[in-house]
């Protein structure tokens, strides 16, 4: 039994290394759970973002997979019989020897094991290459969103591009039976001016706090960010008291602030897309609101999200839900004409680019900034001419856009190009 902490894309990294830890253990894997979480407040379990007969279906050769408990164990005090696996017992990127050698003894002994608050707890390298196909197998094939979400997300994708497009790999995976149609030859030369970009602006008020970085707020918006990460963040507040301090400034030449909007304007900018573009803006509500936003949006004014796409009747069923309108960005991006992230480190941005990559056959561009080469740009805007600042910045994403063989300890989810994932018979 797994118990999967976090939000959307967490969760799907947990689904699976549960699968294919299932399989190391020779174990049969209970239908994983989500705990609910005060940052997510979000009740949705698998089946209401996944479609789970699909994913039973898919992986039936590998992994046997139930939806419950069968019934002589579902009596059993699991904690009680020393059956209950916490971070405290697996380390996270755990190596598939801690696994026989901690957990093993005990599914062998109770004949059941139950990980709560499972997260990111399985390494990538030394693994079985069995092992890393079974995960490429649920990450890109298995996990199917619901029909709920394939329509939803498909009133998004054509209301962007305004008309229908030509199907793509990424459509047929992500929108299932809920694909545009092929276009017509008219819409096919019409299509030039509709294409779209989707941009994950990584600059809300969690992803803010935690950096400890400096936005030119003043006094008033230190004590605001201290204050949210007291409350949101209390494990952070104890490190950083027994820890020295780094200077926001210091933070920024490190490349560890989130680029705020009027930089990811500047960026975009810097790579040649004009005035006019068409951008799905993904996440979260921005800090700061419509007044960050201000020289975002003067630049690029045909900017759109969800909200503005959907109508309220559409959306309705996806309120009070963030995972399930987690997954509604996360196809608009993954099926974009271009993905442009703000943060690597994000999940989002980290599986979308690695969907695009898997189905995209080459065509599907992901720009991704290095924020430290950024900062030291950035850091010249009194000095610095247009013209150059757009050659650094062109180069610093042409060769962050580069797709390359998956190095040793790298996410097969972000970056699945090896042959045990890409060899996808």
């Amino acid at each position: 039994m797994v118990s999967a902490n976090g939000g959307l894309n967490q969760q799907r990294v947990a689904i699976c290394n549960a699968v294919a830890v299932a399989s190391l253990l020779n174990a049969t894997l209970v239908l994983p759970r989500f705990l609910y979480s005060n940052v997510w407040k979000d009740p949705s379990q698998f089946g209401d973002i996944y479609q789970e007969e699909y994913f039973i279906s898919v992986l039936k050769h590998e992994v046997n997979i139930v939806k419950e408990l069968p019934s002589p164990l579902k009596s059993i005090d699991i904690e009680a019989i020393g059956s209950l696996i916490t971070d405290a017992d697996i380390a996270k990127e755990a190596k598939p020897i801690d696994y026989v050698r901690k957990v093993l003894p005990i599914l062998v002994r109770n004949g059941v094991v139950h990980f709560l608050g499972y997260g990111n707890r399985l390494g990538f390298d030394p693994l079985p290459s069995k092992l890393q196909r079974l995960r490429c197998k649920c990450n890109f094939h298995a996990l199917k969103f619901v029909p709920k979400i394939q329509e939803a997300a498909s009133l998004l994708v054509r209301r962007t591009r305004k008309h229908d497009s030509a199907r793509s790999m990424l459509d047929k995976q992500l929108l299932g039976n809920y694909m545009p149609n092929i276009p017509s030859k008219h819409h096919e030369v019409a299509r030039g001016s509709y294409r779209y970009l989707a941009l994950h602006l990584r600059f809300e008020e969690d992803m803010v706090a935690y950096s400890q970085c400096d936005f030119g707020g003043g006094e008033s918006e230190r004590k605001e960010l201290q204050a949210y990460r007291e409350i949101h963040f209390p494990l952070l507040i104890e490190r950083l008291k027994s820890s020295k301090p780094i200077s926001p400034e210091e933070l920024r030449k490190l490349g560890r602030c989130p680029l705020t909007p009027e930089e990811a304007a500047l960026l975009l900018s810097a790579l040649g897309f004009k005035h006019g573009t068409y951008i799905y803006l993904a996440g979260s509500q921005i800090y700061g609101a419509n007044s960050r936003m201000q020289a975002f949006t003067s630049l690029y004014p045909n900017l759109v999200t969800k909200e503005t796409l959907l109508t309220p009747s559409e959306l309705e069923p996806f309120r009070n839900f963030s995972s399930q309108l987690a997954a509604l960005d996360f196809i608009a991006c993954a099926t974009a004409d271009v993905f442009a992230m703000t943060d690597s480190g994000s999940q989002l941005s980290s599986l979308v680019s690695g969907f695009r990559t898997y189905y995209g056959n080459g065509q599907a561009p992901t720009l991704r900034p290095n924020k430290k080469r950024l900062a030291a740009i950035l850091s010249e805007n009194s000095t610095i001419r247009w013209n150059d600042f757009e050659d650094r910045v062109r180069k610093m994403i042409e060769e962050g856009q580069r797709v390359r063989v998956r190095g040793f300890g790298r996410s097969i989810y972000r970056q699945p190009r090896s042959p045990e994932c890409m060899c996808r018979t």
